[in-house]
């Protein structure tokens, strides 16, 4: 019953989503019209200006939204799944962290030493990529030896806070233009990722988005708690190692060519459950990917306001939009424990 109404929001999740995809391409520095902009995508269009804007600029930062908000809001809803925690995040378990660390790493002593600028865009993406397995892998072995959730919860956010104390110590000592590429890229942001980079995060975030929604029904035993689903059979074990190799995928991959983009993982699957009203990830996932995509959409065009005067920073809009919402999943928590 609860799948069957779960329909229609999603197929108007869909169109929405499509129409937004449209705008975002509409939107930016340089006007361009519906005519024009369906020329282009039929091949017709004769202007070459045009033509290069939408192609090369606008197609991959549309898809990077898409991406992006398919990817962060399923980790999100992993991480709150796995450890029952409603502001629980995709970063939570240090994989943000990390690539940060690898980043700062390069950017700000690398280029001393080895001289990384003739790639220097290819270089902290995977460096990023880097930080983000390594961390995995030390999350992974932790997980291993600690059977209880919360400790893993606690370990994973005092380690992603020793990790920033790293990152603050080589920002405190490197130079000005090294610290302001970096801070520049903790703002978060859709635009650098080419053609060539999508090849590598589509299959990525396709493999963890599938995966996830296909571990749909053991996700909904754990929601019972983890001596349930050891009753019907769940091997929890392998189950907790799968939600942290997807949440490592999923956050790692957007991390590495976008930068940390906030608030998008935590709000995204709490706006699917409020309007679904199901606890079914079922349902949850896909509605999770379709809300996340809107949202990346309408913050990718929220980020062009500034017109010629230049583009807001990504952190910045998601924050403006999040927050809030988060500030009031925390009350609205707090006031059904008052009352129950």
């Amino acid at each position: 019953m609860k799948r069957n109404q779960g329909i229609w929001p999603l197929t108007i999740l869909l169109v929405l989503t499509i129409l937004l995809f449209f705008a975002d391409l509409l939107v930016g520095s340089t006007p361009i019209t519906i005519s024009q902009l369906f020329a282009n995508l039929l091949g017709k269009q004769d202007n070459d200006d045009i033509n290069t804007i939408i192609s090369l600029f606008r197609l991959p930062k549309a898809y990077t939204a898409i991406l992006v908000g398919a990817a962060l809001p399923v980790a999100g809803l992993l991480m709150q799944t796995f450890f029952r925690n409603p502001v629980a995040g995709p970063d939570i378990l240090g994989v943000t962290a990390g690539s940060s660390l690898f980043v700062a790493i390069v950017m700000m002593t690398g280029g001393l030493f080895f001289g990384i600028d003739a790639f220097y865009g290819m270089t902290v993406v995977l460096s990023a990529i880097a930080g983000a397995v390594v961390l995995l892998l030390i999350i992974l072995l932790v997980a291993a030896r600690l059977r209880d959730t919360m400790t893993l919860l606690i370990f994973g956010i005092m380690f992603g806070m020793a990790i920033s104390a790293i990152v603050s110590i080589i920002q405190y000592y490197s130079e000005r233009d090294a610290l302001r590429l970096f801070m520049l890229w903790t703002f978060g942001s859709l635009g650098g990722v080419t053609h060539a980079q999508l090849i590598i995060m589509v299959p990525l975030i396709v493999f963890g988005v599938l995966t996830a929604w296909l571990l749909s029904s053991k996700l909904n035993v754990l929601l019972l708690g983890e001596q349930y689903a050891l009753s019907l059979g769940i091997h929890v074990p392998r189950l907790r190692l799968y939600i942290i190799v997807i949440t490592g995928i999923l956050t790692g991959t957007v991390t590495a060519f976008c930068g940390p983009i906030a608030f998008i993982g935590i709000a995204i699957p709490h706006l699917a459950r409020m309007v679904l009203k199901v606890n079914d990830h079922r349902l949850l996932i896909p509605a999770s990917v379709l809300f996340g995509m809107c949202v990346m959409l309408l913050c990718d065009m929220l980020t062009q306001v500034g017109g010629d005067a230049g583009v807001l920073p990504l952190n910045a809009v998601t924050a403006f939009m999040g927050a809030p919402f988060v500030i009031y999943i925390i009350y609205k928590n707090q006031h059904l424990k008052r009352t129950l």
